[in-house]
């Protein structure tokens, strides 16, 4: 019952402050001219969001630091009380609480750093893909030492095998993972309400996996992501009035590597992040196929999302898909917790 009240109090707030700020960010946007420039390599019919605001993701962005740092405060505060013999190590789970929400910050202001750069230089390209990877590197490493510095050892948990110790090596598969992922997500932007869409499915398995270990406040932090991307998405649906830039992309996917490394099981980004991944897999595999045949082409357009679009797949047709999914790996991954932990 209180994990019941609590998770759900977070996500309408969240919810809430997410979609109220849309009310007032958007003209902001568009008072400032912070419009996007949409590539002539993509769709020709993605000529009609010419001028979008971007940085929509300050909304979500806003209301889930808001309820994550008020709910894991109560949470360090009270947490005993609340979930009885139950309770977690709630200052390590808070730490981890706290060091997650500065990656995804820290990775979201790449993005607005990005996203800026190209509203001031009236074209679709920001930062270079080897700043952004630089900078990228540099905020998980500094997540990571973070962490090690507080105690966190290097031990991952897998289902059905058990804790496994990698060492060193932890820090180097961690941080290519954390990179990975964040620009994996990055990509799946690419169609109206796309990435809120996935990334709120991805959220919600998140929920329901820490409510599992009876981990109170990432279940929190978990829902209040998940309530904060629905709200975005009352803005970002097709079509959209805003959206959400490198800024919220890159947030995201900080938020979701956050939330599988506070868990000790980064390995569910493979179920849960499934549609991330064949995003960037499927650019993977066009640039390789297309430098090794010369010209030749895997897929109609990549990312893969856009392959749909040109076989005439809707954009609410791509969301609905890629979201049933998500949840369906998503709910793959809860049991793989449930009966392998």
């Amino acid at each position: 019952m209180v994990y019941g009240t609590w998770t759900f109090a977070a996500g309408l707030t969240a919810f809430v402050i997410s979609a109220v700020l849309g009310r007032f960010l958007i003209p902001y946007l568009h008072k400032l001219n912070f419009g996007q420039t949409i590539l002539d390599i993509g769709p020709s019919w993605h000529k009609n969001k010419q001028g979008t605001p971007i940085m929509g993701g300050l909304m979500f962005i806003t209301a889930i630091t808001v309820v994550t740092i008020i709910s894991t405060v109560v949470y360090i505060l009270t947490g005993k009380n609340f979930i009885f013999e139950y309770f977690a190590d709630i200052p390590r789970e808070s730490l981890l609480i706290f060091t997650g929400l500065g990656l995804a910050l820290a990775n979201g202001l790449i993005g607005f750093i990005d996203d800026f750069t190209k509203v001031v230089k009236k074209r679709n390209l920001g930062l270079t893909a080897s700043q952004k990877l630089v900078l990228q590197f540099l905020v998980a490493a500094a997540y990571l030492a973070i962490n090690a510095i507080w105690g966190v050892d290097t031990k991952t948990l897998i289902p059905f095998f058990g804790e496994v110790d990698l060492g060193f090596f932890y820090y180097i598969i961690s941080a290519v993972v954390i990179v990975g992922m964040v620009n994996s997500v990055n990509l799946t932007d690419g169609v109206d309400g796309l990435d809120g869409s996935i990334t709120f499915f991805a959220c919600v398995s998140f929920m329901l996996i820490a409510s599992k270990f009876y981990s109170l406040g990432l279940a929190a932090m978990a829902a209040a992501s998940a309530g904060a991307c629905l709200g975005f998405l009352i803005w970002n649906f097709h079509p959209a009035k805003v959206f959400m830039g490198d800024t919220g992309s890159l947030f995201l996917g900080g938020l979701v590597c956050a939330l599988a490394f506070a868990l000790d099981m980064p390995i569910l980004l493979l179920p849960i992040g499934i549609v991330y991944i064949l995003e960037e897999l499927s650019v993977v595999l066009q640039v390789s196929y297309f430098k090794l045949t010369h010209g030749k082409r895997l897929f109609k357009m990549s990312p893969i999302h856009h392959h749909f679009e040109m076989c005439g797949w809707s954009e609410v047709k791509i969301v609905a898909v890629f979201s049933a999914i998500t949840a369906v790996f998503g709910a793959v991954a809860f049991a793989l917790v449930y009966f392998g932990v």
